[in-house]
């Protein structure tokens, strides 16, 4: 038996040094067909200046809150890019689709642009199955300041960071259909 004391050892601790595989995730954007203008006379620009999130969603890491108070940022669930990327491509992609008569850029398009500064507080999938998305959005238009907050809350239909990845897609494609609305009825 003392022979295969060390083989029993060896074996145990084998399994649990095994690594978790990790696992890459990308912000869906919207599935709609969305087709740049080109620029004329009369289209509007917006330029989608930047996307900022805080220090504990600036990491590889996807965000839960596991309780009132705590958050994980997850070792082997990580953003396939910088979140603030993922969220500023997205918003360009899904402002696109839903602003037409617009040119809508990640890029500066002159000096007749509209500008958009959007800061992100909350992009995490929470314990009660829920996930959150929050901040607040600038908008300068002809040099008018239009400032507003947003917060969506919204059921993941399945566990496991996939349909997180999914839903939080969900909430921030609601952001951007509200940020529209309103973009749509400026002057």
């Amino acid at each position: 038996m003392r022979k295969w004391l060390p083989l029993i050892m060896a074996a145990a601790l084998s399994a649990c040094s095994s690594t978790d595989e990790t696992i890459w995730y990308q912000i869906p954007a919207a599935t709609q067909n969305v087709t740049q203008r080109a620029a004329t006379d009369s289209t509007r620009l917006l330029w989608v200046e930047q996307v900022a999130v805080p220090d504990y969603l600036a990491g590889n890491g996807v965000a839960y809150q596991t309780t009132d108070v705590q958050y994980n940022i997850a070792n082997s669930n990580l953003w396939a890019s910088p979140l603030d990327q993922q969220l500023r491509s997205t918003l360009v992609t899904n402002l696109t689709g839903q602003l037409p008569g617009w040119v809508v850029s990640a890029q500066p398009l002159g000096s007749q642009q509209d500008t958009l500064n959007v800061n992100v507080t909350g992009f995490h999938g929470r314990y009660d199955g829920r996930v959150i998305v929050s901040g607040e959005w600038l908008l300068n238009h002809q040099g008018q300041l239009i400032k507003r907050p947003f917060h969506i809350e919204l059921k993941q239909q399945q566990d496991g960071y996939d349909a997180m990845v999914k839903t939080l897609g969900a909430g921030w494609q609601q952001a951007a259909q509200s940020i529209a609305r309103e973009v749509a009825s400026l002057p």
